[in-house]
């Protein structure tokens, strides 16, 4: 294997003992859309000992150009253990360096495309960028400053004038009387229509000043509308040539195009030019076996980048195709009563045995350590106690205040208890409530800087064309109805949710779903309307139809986060019930 990128495990781990680089911190996963099997691959100790020789052979000298690196372990059919490596996107501007691997098939197809299209967007980035700053723009400010600061100046004159006429007429018809008191009321009438006269020359004068500099300012950002669009045009027609152009081949032999990949769904320009999509692609051409893969870090930070740090799929170019290069593995599906990734890191609360439904409080615990439990919710109980006294029963209330021989052994009176996200009442699955408001501010970062990985599984009525993509529909809380939620493109907040067709039954689906933002109601919302799935939730009560006892049927099935004071990957699992 000389010719290929392929490099021999001494060069990484010369003389360390491999049963002791076994254990896994995170894993790789997702649904075959063909088959709807799950599959996972673990970033053990292993990798990240070998991402951490190939940071010391990268240096400081590739420090100045920030870049994912990422590593795969591999076995060759003979048995033989090695290594692939790789960059995402290119590297100090190429996109083949020897050693490392080569990128997807296809891009070269429509290299000229690319070029012809950067330069154009290029052209287009000048041109807006001229219109944004046109000298008619500040020059209309400073005119609209100057206007309201003299209609201020002019306003308060006339209302002294008319403070003064006021007090004028009292005095007149106390002192006056026919003709006298009629001529001097007349005369401050008269003062009065001189006052609105005024006031239209004043305006209709800076109507002629600023006119023309409203129709030009109005025109190019008209034409400003008119390249947004063009560019817009542009980078799809540009994307989608590059997802039909390049060809993912996984571990069961498949090869197809990223494009029939998407389905419905949006895919960001250089899908495919990650690091991971690049070792897979490649270990599948090769006939390698995959054993376990990390991604990294090297160069100036940006954002929660730093030099060194490992990171998991991305959520918008790598998570959406990762269950299709993964397909052919071994399947794996970890259950409820499997022990979390991490938890042999942590001291245990003594609250329950992980994984067992505890009487006292009807709720499997998942995962507990002295920062963080986490409960399998079933549906029907709020995450929350409600605001009336028959809404008490929920999570929060029964950790916090269980029945019997727990009630001594679970928290200290007046301990810090809070969910760090929420689940509807009648969503069930992986619910993390935090110990310390240390730990739930910083699981609330993750959270909302969108660094959690969650999936949920659902089942839908109606039949889904696509067998995966993306749902981008704006949502707002009408508070006429709510608790409901609603499509709304004025005043909605952004609402992302990737999905995966799992299995068909009937006028029933199975899907997966991929929420890259956590609105209240977004995955029903987005099953149920029109612009999404257009095939509401089964049995949900709000957007769709619901017999008497009928559950949801969705569910929070994994939830994966950053252990903040340990660092390690946490990966939660609660098996699907339905």
């Amino acid at each position: 294997m000389s010719d290929l990128p392929f490099h021999l495990l001494d060069a990484f781990l010369d003389g360390v003992r491999l049963s002791a680089l076994e254990a896994a911190d995170y894993y790789y996963q997702g649904y075959c859309p063909r088959t709807g099997q799950h599959y996972q691959l673990p970033r053990t100790a292993m990798a990240r000992a070998i991402a951490q020789t190939l940071m010391a052979q990268l240096g400081d000298a590739h420090l100045s150009e920030g870049k994912m690196f990422g590593v795969l372990v591999v076995q060759s059919p003979e048995g033989q253990t090695g290594v692939l490596k790789a960059f995402s996107g290119l590297w100090q501007g190429q996109e083949r360096v020897p050693g490392w691997v080569p990128p997807i098939p296809g891009r070269s197809q429509v290299a000229l495309q690319e070029a012809r299209t950067l330069d154009a967007l290029g052209a287009i980035k000048d041109q807006l960028l001229v219109l944004q700053r046109l000298p008619e723009r500040e020059t209309y400010a400073r005119l609209q400053e100057e206007q309201a600061r003299d209609r201020t100046q002019l306003n308060q004159r006339h209302r002294d004038r008319k403070h003064c006429r006021d007090r004028q007429r009292q005095t007149l018809v106390c002192t006056l009387a026919g003709e006298s008191l009629t001529a001097a009321l007349a005369a401050l009438e008269q003062e009065s229509r001189g006052d609105k006269a005024e006031l239209r020359q004043f305006k209709q004068r800076w109507r002629d000043r600023i006119a023309p500099l409203e129709a030009t300012i109005q025109s190019a950002d008209a034409e400003i509308v008119i390249l947004r669009q063009r560019r817009r045009d542009l980078s799809r027609q540009l994307q989608a040539e590059m997802h039909a152009a390049c060809t993912l081949t996984n571990f069961a032999g498949e090869s197809l195009a990223i494009q029939n990949l998407v389905g419905q769904g949006n895919l960001p320009t250089g899908t495919g030019d990650c690091c991971a999509p690049k070792l897979l692609h490649a270990a599948a051409q090769l006939g390698l076996e995959p054993l376990a893969m990390a991604e990294f870090w090297w160069g100036p930070p940006q954002g929660d980048k730093q030099p060194g740090k490992f990171h998991g799929a991305c959520a918008d170019r790598c998570q959406p195709i990762m269950g299709f290069l993964l397909s052919g593995l071994s399947a794996q599906v970890l259950g409820s009563s499997d022990i979390p990734v991490g938890a042999q890191h942590a001291a245990p609360l003594q609250l329950a045995q992980t994984g067992d439904i505890q009487p006292e409080l009807g709720i499997s615990v998942l995962y507990q350590d002295p920062w963080i439990i986490a409960v399998d919710k079933p549906a029907g109980l709020l995450s929350v106690p409600g605001r009336y006294s028959d809404r008490q029963d929920s999570v929060l209330t029964r950790l916090r205040f269980p029945l019997g021989s727990l009630r001594e052994s679970a928290l200290p009176e007046g301990a810090f208890l809070q969910p760090v996200h929420r689940l509807d009442q009648d969503t069930s699955g992986v619910l993390v409530l935090a110990l310390d408001a240390e730990t739930h501010r910083l699981l609330g970062q993750q959270f909302e800087q969108r660094q959690v990985q969650k999936t949920y599984q659902a089942i839908v009525v109606g039949d889904i064309a696509a067998s995966a993509g993306i749902i981008d529909l704006p949502l707002w809380g009408d508070p006429t109805q709510r608790p409901r939620q609603q499509v709304n493109w004025q005043h909605g907040k952004p609402s992302q949710t990737k999905f995966e067709v799992l299995d068909r039954e009937g006028e029933l689906t199975r899907i997966a779903f991929y929420p890259l933002t956590g609105r209240t109601h977004q995955l029903r919302v987005h099953a149920a309307h029109s612009q999404g799935l257009n095939a509401p939730i089964w049995g949900d009560r709000l957007y769709g139809h619901s017999e008497p006892g009928q559950r949801l049927h969705l569910h929070a099935q994994t939830l994966q986060f950053t252990h903040p004071h340990s660092q390690n990957a946490i990966l939660l699992n609660s098996a699907v019930p339905f």
